[in-house]
């Protein structure tokens, strides 16, 4: 069989490795230029590739095609494959034909890192044979081709989802839908939702379904498909009164199965703002249904602190508690955030602006915001949008500077936030090095405080 994979990113790697493993005919095609350690990996393993273009003749042969997820369908290589009926899949379709153990599935427009990582945990706690795959560390496809393992924790995107056929989870979570990536949907909510509820698909009686109960989009949508798989729903807001049940309030979120009913106290979950109970209570559904014991999990929970760029605390220079947050790309992860503090917020946002709607943000900015860093190299829209709010703003095309204007606004107790809203490339590499070189400053601050 000749098997062509459109793309030379981890996920198209993963395929040719797994294929090549196989004993298939494998081509790897890349309209760009392959990243130098993939190239590398390819030339290691005798892997056949092209860079910079895509050969029609190579590509029109295959018997099958694998599109890395990140290759939209309307450009013209996809559409001569359509046209000529050479079936189409993705890698994770690819990968789940050979891959042995239990898979997993999370997915959401936010908070599927948290959950996935936060799941892998509790896990690998109870002593777990478990990896952890997708769109966060290695392909799927990569994790079958060099080890086996029990259970399989993929993170799923919209873009993965859309590329199954005959994929099946037997634990899918889906933590929520908000506007995010619509243009690769025709602006269309519906069909974003569609892809997201795609992770439902083949799924039967013996499978296992969480969702956001208080998400209206995922309840307009999923009752659509009716499901024959098992339901989780979770509640922030609603004390459930069916089994299962799965909800919080102030105090703790509680769990009931027919089986057994169990609370755990928030003091146990090192995870600020609601939307990390949502993650947690997912994490914690999941880590019940495939058996690690209660005593695990509430002695594994209080041991992770999230993931880096994700709300992640600091340190405290003169008594300021510092987030990182810059992960926070859109403004439904914003709103999470500032959610997430019951103090005066001073706030670092800014960056390539999406063509973001600041609306939405303006009530919570009013509550919990005491001023504004607009970091980046044009901050007009920013400042824009909330100068009628009458907060103090300042602007900075630099990181330090952003935190020195930021503390030098704060009082001891109160914290700072890089939540940015916006993407990174206008300062930064990407959205960890805006992180990272948020960390380091505080980690100087801290040390001059120390040495002082």
């Amino acid at each position: 069989m000749t098997l062509v994979i459109l793309g030379g990113g981890e996920s198209g790697i993963g395929a040719a490795l797994l294929a090549k493993k196989l004993g298939l005919d494998v081509f790897v095609s890349d309209a760009n230029i392959i990243a130098t350690q993939y190239k590398h990996f390819l030339i290691t393993h005798n892997i056949p590739f092209e860079e910079g273009g895509h050969s029609e003749e190579k590509v029109l042969c295959s018997q099958e095609v694998i599109k890395s997820p990140g290759i939209p369908n309307d450009i013209a290589i996809v559409e001569l494959l359509l046209k000529s009926g050479i079936p189409i899949i993705d890698e994770i379709e690819f990968a789940a034909r050979y891959g042995k153990g239990k898979i997993i599935a999370i997915t959401g427009s936010n908070g599927k890192s948290t959950t996935t990582y936060l799941t892998y945990h509790l896990l690998k706690e109870a002593g777990f044979h478990v990896a952890i795959a997708g769109n966060m560390g290695y392909s799927f496809a990569r994790c079958i081709a060099e080890n086996s393992y029990d259970y399989y924790i993929l993170e799923l995107s919209s873009f993965q989802l859309d590329g199954i056929n005959n994929f099946k989870a037997d634990i899918a979570c889906l933590l929520n839908i908000t506007s995010d990536h619509l243009d690769r949907y025709s602006h269309s909510i519906a069909a974003y939702a569609r892809a997201k509820l795609n992770i439902l698909r083949n799924m039967s009686s013996a499978d296992h379904f969480i969702y956001n109960a208080d998400d209206p989009i995922i309840n307009q949508y999923l009752y659509e498909l009716n499901t024959s798989s098992r339901l989780y729903p979770i509640s922030i807001f609603t004390e459930m009164q069916f089994l299962p049940a799965i909800y919080s309030n102030n105090e703790a979120c509680y769990f009931k199965f027919k089986e057994h009913a169990f609370s755990i106290n928030h003091n146990l979950i090192h995870l600020p703002g609601p939307h990390n109970r949502y993650n947690t209570m997912a994490a914690v559904t999941i880590a019940m249904l495939v058996g690690v014991p209660l005593d695990v999990i509430t002695s594994a929970l209080p041991s992770f602190y999230g993931l880096p760029h994700r709300i992640e605390w600091c340190g405290a220079p003169q008594n300021v508690n510092c987030y990182n947050d810059s992960k926070a790309t859109n403004i439904a992860s914003v709103q999470v955030a500032l959610l997430s503090f019951n103090c005066p917020i001073i706030w670092i946002v800014g960056g390539k602006d999406k063509g973001n709607d600041y609306t939405v943000l303006l009530p919570i900015i009013r509550e919990k915001v005491k001023a504004i860093i607009c970091l980046g190299k044009d901050n007009a829209t920013i400042m824009q949008a909330f100068y009628p709010l009458g907060l103090p703003m300042q602007e900075t095309n630099n990181m330090s500077s952003a935190v020195d204007l930021a503390l030098s606004m704060a009082l001891p107790g109160e914290v700072i936030l890089l939540s940015p809203a916006c993407a990174s490339f206008d300062l930064f590499k990407n959205f960890e090095d805006r992180g990272n070189q948020f960390k380091k400053k505080i980690t100087c601050l801290l040390s001059n405080e120390k040495h002082a």
